[in-house]
């Protein structure tokens, strides 16, 4: 295949990267919601019927992947997400909602996996694999940059109108579909490629049910033979579920404050500015510390949940910011640690395990975080999910000795 193509690849997928990370509802859902008249219940219900989409999906979404190639899933992907945004403008029941997060969590699955295979596919057939994680790094920064955008522009468009907001997110979808269709499906070295053809060729002869059994058995070998990974898989879905949930409750409990979104959207702005710089500065943090940052930022995230319940504006948002940095410092540092014990192989599956073990931390998380904040208040709950945090942490260290 033509280099120039491949090497095009890299620059498209920054493109792409920055323009489907404009995700401009992903700061104004929460508030969306709740103006149509949800209660955080059935808010929580609805992102835990995403993750449970994710769970059932990732897998077929992966065999789809290897069956059609990576280039049509990513545009599959794109296409999903557009319906979503569709079906959240339009509906005003829960279940209609609920339709949208199913078919929102499909287009994110087909897109899982995916776009970093191209990506490192490509720089497999130019003999630059070992530039990729550079290239990693350039992209987790692409992806900070634009959420933070999209942070604020979506915040300014939710102020004037909702319908505004998720006709630009239904607009940037479909853009986000030129640099994709513009990318070339990279051919394989023949050893690999021939792998590759006779692993499809096996998903083919087996039924879905199969395929997902056969990817269960192999997860199960994998996490049964080396303990570690199943620890660095189960501690960090516990911390990033942790994390994930505060930036979501954040965009309600701000609004109880009265701040409008405008506002809340500048503070999530300087948030992802923060993360930013955490994501830049990963490398050199571990460095410094070692596996000692995986417990500290941990509890930098607890101690935030905990400074919540205090209902000071500016506390809340200075342990908000200290949290986001945390939070980015630690993604890389389980990439690392988990890329470490498994072959080359085995990567894709323990990635796909790796994201089942956060939609499941997620699903349990969510929604009961919501039942409870409509009982005591989003302030208390934070306070004793920063409490159950700090023990998880403790108990898991202690687990290590």
């Amino acid at each position: 295949m033509n280099h120039r193509r491949l090497e095009r690849n890299i620059r498209l997928d920054y493109i792409n990267t920055f323009i489907t990370n404009l995700n401009m509802q992903s700061s104004i859902w929460v508030l969306y919601l709740a103006y149509c008249g949800l209660n955080l219940m059935q808010i929580g219900l609805l992102e835990g019927l995403y993750h449970a989409t994710s769970i059932i999906c990732e897998i077929p979404s992966g065999a789809v992947a290897d069956l059609i190639g990576r280039k049509k899933s990513m545009v599959l992907s794109r296409i999903c997400i557009a319906i979503s945004c569709i079906i959240m403008l339009l509906s005003k029941s829960f279940w209609l909602f609920g339709l949208s997060f199913i078919i929102q969590a499909l287009g994110n699955n087909f897109n899982s996996g995916s776009e970093e295979a191209l990506v490192y596919d490509s720089m497999k057939c130019l003999n630059k694999e070992e530039e990729y994680m550079r290239v990693y790094g350039r992209l987790n920064v692409i992806v900070e940059v634009s959420q933070a955008m999209a942070t604020l522009i979506g915040g300014i468009l939710a102020e004037k109108s909702y319908i505004w907001c998720y006709v630009t997110c239904v607009v940037i979808a479909m853009l986000a579909l030129v640099p994709v269709v513009l990318m070339a499906e990279p051919l394989m070295a023949d050893g690999v490629n021939q792998k590759m053809t006779d692993q499809a060729s096996d998903k083919v002869n087996l039924s879905p049910t199969q395929v997902i059994a056969k990817h269960l058995r192999t997860s199960f070998q994998i996490l049964t033979g080396d303990k570690r990974i199943l620890r660095i898989i189960t501690y960090y879905a516990v911390v990033f579920a942790s994390y994930t949930l505060m930036f979501f409750y954040s965009q309600q409990y701000y609004s109880e404050f009265g701040l409008n979104k405008i506002e809340i959207s500048i503070i999530q702005l300087f948030i992802g500015g923060i993360s930013c710089l955490g994501a830049i500065l990963s490398e050199k943090i571990f460095k410094q510390f070692g596996n000692k940052i995986a417990d500290v930022g941990a509890l930098m995230i607890a101690v935030a949940y905990i400074c919540y319940g205090w209902n000071n504006l500016a506390v809340s948002i200075a342990v908000f910011m200290a949290a986001s940095f945390a939070n980015s410092v630690l993604y890389p540092v389980q990439s690392d640690a988990l890329n470490k014990l498994i072959p080359s192989e085995q990567r894709a599956t323990l990635i796909s395990v790796n994201s089942m073990f956060f939609s499941i931390a997620m699903i349990i998380s969510f929604p009961a975080a919501g039942v409870m904040a409509d009982q005591f208040g989003l302030s208390r709950v934070f306070t004793v999910m920063g409490g159950l945090l700090v023990l998880f942490i403790g108990f898991w260290k202690f687990r290590r000795k």
